[in-house]
């Protein structure tokens, strides 16, 4: 049996990212929970409690005032009836997914299982389901492997608005219901000033609460991954060393993840997710990075999580075109990542039309290009063409690809070169085969063979007239043994 990790940078550091999650290359996340009733978009717990906010002004208009009808009120209204995982997942992964992610809990604090440190959880108010559990059984029937995010580590710094109370207007100076004593439990208590100065607070009670309900958690559902919303708790320092003693519970929470899964397989199969960029701090687990990726190859398996609109259902949002998606995906695995796209959900847990349709359309594509996606590995370079896809904050632009920009995956002798835009001309032009590399034949994916010609290192491939994928297509090149 493998050795157990300790809860220290240098023990975690040894981890090694297991081969499933290297060859799953696409997952679909479930981020969902009672922030999806309004349909009003992501943070709506948060900034229900800001006077002057959209969310806000939606909130007393359409429900009341936080006063009188707070969040605890939307909970309860959250039923998730028409909840179906099974078939869902079905879809996913005719979809193209090779793992899952279910949302534990968000920052509201609001847990989507039957959990016995926290009364506001999803089998005791609203569904009276184990959401988590109903995803794991779907993802188990369908050969995934699961995993879930929690976004608890910021909660007591990101809901301290609900302590407020309007400064203006008919309503100044009532507090919100998250003064109640009577509902401390799931609000929190009063930070202090200090409290307030970071992400990741420095109340010592919290702290410890979170590191329970991580406990907790991992027991229940032995994740395949966890995700945290964050760095790696409780740094309240931007990028402190890994001295900082502040890292001491989320060290212990990930060692106890992995040591879990060696427990339950004999060795470690778990994945860790947190965002701090930094490989003294990621090297313990898989680097994420959310809805934005990286310029070129990392040495080390990473992962952008994003989302086909807003993170939680929102009446305002505009989703994502599928070909965007998949642009972003072979951007993406090119060099050495992974997505994980969040496919939104109705407070009734049904999904839209729209989301069908691009699920369906991801189906289709998959159908022909996956031979180039899963169990990949990058190639010498990751991309040919001048077009870079535009990385800047929280931004996913799409990219104006042209037909020489190619993104590159390896499987073997296996060259796949993922064309963004098919030449109008129907001739692929490649340049960055080395002399050595010397081709044998190439395959259009979905369509076999076609006619190729190596001279002075370019490779030039003619393509037939009309082409397999209605979005990027791919050339399996094979090259001769060296």
């Amino acid at each position: 049996m493998t050795k157990n990790f300790e809860a220290s940078f240098d023990s975690l550091r040894t981890y090694q990212c297991p081969d499933w999650f290297r060859n799953a290359k696409f997952g679909i996340w479930s981020h969902w929970g009672p922030q999806s009733v309004p349909m009003y978009g992501d943070w709506y717990a948060r900034h229900m409690y800001v006077q002057g906010s959209d969310q806000y002004r939606y909130h007393v208009r359409h429900y009341g005032h936080p006063s009188t009808f707070g969040y605890k009120d939307i909970c309860a209204l959250w039923k998730a009836e028409r909840f179906d995982p099974q078939a869902l997942m079905s879809l996913y992964v005719k979809a193209g997914a090779r793992y899952f992610v279910g949302q534990a809990m968000h920052h509201d604090n609001f847990f989507n299982y039957p959990s016995k440190l926290n009364r506001f959880n999803s089998m005791q108010v609203g569904p009276h389901k184990d959401i988590c559990g109903m995803w794991k059984k779907a993802a188990e029937k369908h050969g995934l492997p699961f995993g879930l995010t929690e976004h608890l580590g910021a909660s007591f710094f990101w809901w301290s608005t609900n302590k407020g109370a309007d400064t203006w207007g008919p309503y100044k100076g009532v507090p919100y219901d998250g003064n109640d004593p009577a509902y401390q439990d799931f609000y929190h208590a009063k930070p202090s000033e200090a409290e307030l100065q970071n992400w990741y607070t420095s109340n010592e009670k919290f702290r410890e609460y979170w590191f329970a309900v991580m406990k907790e958690l991992i027991d229940l559902y032995q994740p395949d991954l966890l995700y945290s919303d964050g760095g790696l708790p409780f740094s309240a320092i931007h990028e402190a060393a890994p001295s900082d003693p502040n890292y001491r519970l989320g060290l212990e929470a990930v060692s106890y993840l992995y040591n879990t899964s060696i427990k339950k397989h004999g060795e470690n199969r778990a994945v860790y997710n947190q965002k701090d960029r930094r490989p003294e701090i990621y090297r313990i687990g898989v680097l994420d990075i959310e809805k934005s990726q990286l310029p070129d190859i990392l040495p080390h398996p990473w992962q952008t999580d994003t989302c086909i609109g807003n993170w939680f259902y929102d009446v305002r949002q505009e989703f994502k075109r599928p070909t965007h998606i998949v642009e972003m995906l072979v951007d993406i695995i090119s060099k050495n990542g992974t997505m994980l796209l969040n496919v939104l959900q109705k407070p009734d847990g049904s999904i839209d039309d729209e989301t069908v349709w691009i699920l369906e359309e991801l189906a289709s594509w998959f159908a022909v290009c996956s031979e180039g996606v899963y169990d990949t590995r990058p190639w010498r370079i990751s991309s040919e063409g001048d077009t870079r896809a535009v990385i800047q904050g929280f931004t996913e632009q799409e990219a104006d690809w042209t037909s020489s920009d190619y993104r590159f995956t390896c499987k073997g002798n296996t060259l796949y070169a993922f064309m963004m835009r098919a030449p109008v001309n129907r001739t692929a032009v490649i340049k960055s085969l080395l002399p050595t590399e010397q081709v044998q034949s190439v395959r259009l994916l979905g369509e076999g063979e076609i006619p190729f010609a190596q001279n002075f290192g370019t490779l030039t491939m003619k393509l037939p007239d009309a082409m397999p994928a209605k979005m990027v297509n791919c050339l399996a090149i094979e090259l001769k043994h060296s």
